[in-house]
């Protein structure tokens, strides 16, 4: 079905719906009468889809319960024994919340390797099939108790976006504490919210500040941002919209305030996976010529290569970089990194000297790169 505005998300067949810990936890304790509405909602939704939740608050409900400072960010190993008592009390809130509508909830934790890993990601998919399969509503959130700072999603937004292609959901709902997308920080004169977004282009990131005003969650809008063009490229609508309210699904949809992002594409669901991957094992950066040559559908080729950076392994994923640092895409890469050093800048017939047998057709092949 297409999905051209708010009230649209309605009839999705599947749906994800995000929800921080600003909007659950409130000075260490669950904003029960809030999570109640909300309840409510998700059980008047599934008359007509499957719902997927994915639910920050562990780290902030556990840090709580062990009176730990800064909301148990104060460090890693903070962070992970807040998670650690966290999760049990988050699940139990869903289950109960839920259970009030006859709803089964079912506990998933993943981490960035669950999604990045092309096998453990078609398991996850596979668990979020059979689970709405049986009537349960899966309630997704990062394993924050052994995630560490350089192997994690970090926002719970670009996660929902991940889960809604693993889960081949039509959309995603983020709740936030803001209304939407604003043309500048909505704190300022004269701020105008955004109703429709046709592609998240540059000038759209310009508008995000990338910081989140309540001090408790990990995201802000430059990470929902992140999350809308990971949607857009698997064909998957992405709203976002003002939670802080009671019902705050039905409130945005009646009222049609939010920032509703359309579907640009519907890539294959191996290219949609590739673009939504967010952590490259290196870089590699081209020079003029072969960036024009991307552009028109061209694979990336030793000769137009200016600079390798990072370790890497064949088959690992890189981002592609232009000659001023412009971020162009990212690919699965056919050579290791010290491979690629040894040849770049080398025609084919140069190559096969250096490396000691034929060359392959691509350092990146088009077929395993997608475009930024």
């Amino acid at each position: 079905m297409a999905i051209d505005s708010l009230p649209d998300l309605r009839s999705a067949r599947r749906l994800v719906i995000k929800v921080g810990s600003a909007l659950l936890v409130e000075q260490g304790n669950a904003r029960a009468e809030w999570l109640a509405t909300l309840a409510a909602e998700i059980a008047a939704l599934r008359r007509n889809s499957e719902v997927i939740v994915v639910s920050s608050g562990a780290i902030a409900l556990g840090a709580a319960k062990l009176s730990l400072s800064k909301g148990g960010r104060g460090s890693l190993a903070d962070a992970q024994a807040a998670a650690s008592v966290g999760q049990v009390e988050l699940a139990r809130l869903w289950s109960d919340a839920l259970g009030t509508h006859a709803i089964t909830a079912a506990q998933m934790l993943v981490t960035l390797g669950d999604l990045e890993d092309r096998r453990r990601y078609l398991n996850a998919s596979a668990t979020l099939a059979r689970l709405l399969e049986a009537g349960a509503v899966p309630v997704v959130n990062e394993n924050d108790s052994v995630a560490t700072e350089e192997i994690r999603f970090g926002d719970n937004d670009r996660l929902a976006a991940r889960v809604a292609q693993a889960a081949d959901a039509d959309a995603v709902v983020l709740l936030s504490d803001v209304d939407g997308l604003y043309d500048r920080d909505p704190r300022e004169s004269g701020a105008a919210l955004i109703a429709r977004v046709e592609g998240v282009t540059p000038e759209i990131i310009a508008m995000a500040t990338g910081e989140s005003s309540s001090g408790l969650g990990s995201g802000g809008m430059l990470a929902k941002l992140q999350a809308a063009r990971i949607a857009e490229r698997a064909g998957i609508a992405l709203a976002i919209v003002n939670g802080t309210h009671p019902s705050p699904v039905s409130r945005a949809f009646d009222s049609k305030t939010g920032t509703l992002f359309v579907p640009q594409s519907n890539a294959s669901a191996r290219k949609a996976w590739l673009g939504g991957r967010l952590a490259p094992s290196g870089v590699v950066t081209v020079d003029e010529g072969c960036m024009t040559a991307l552009e028109n559908g061209a694979s990336v080729l030793a000769a137009g290569i200016t600079g390798v950076e990072g370790e890497f392994a064949r088959g690992d994923l890189v981002a592609i970089h232009g000659p001023k640092g412009e971020r162009l895409g990212q690919g699965l890469v056919e050579y290791t990194s010290a491979e690629c050093s040894a040849i770049l800048g080398l025609r084919e017939e140069q190559q096969a000297e250096k490396l000691g047998y034929a060359p392959r057709a691509a350092v990146i092949h088009r077929d395993h790169m997608v475009h930024t």
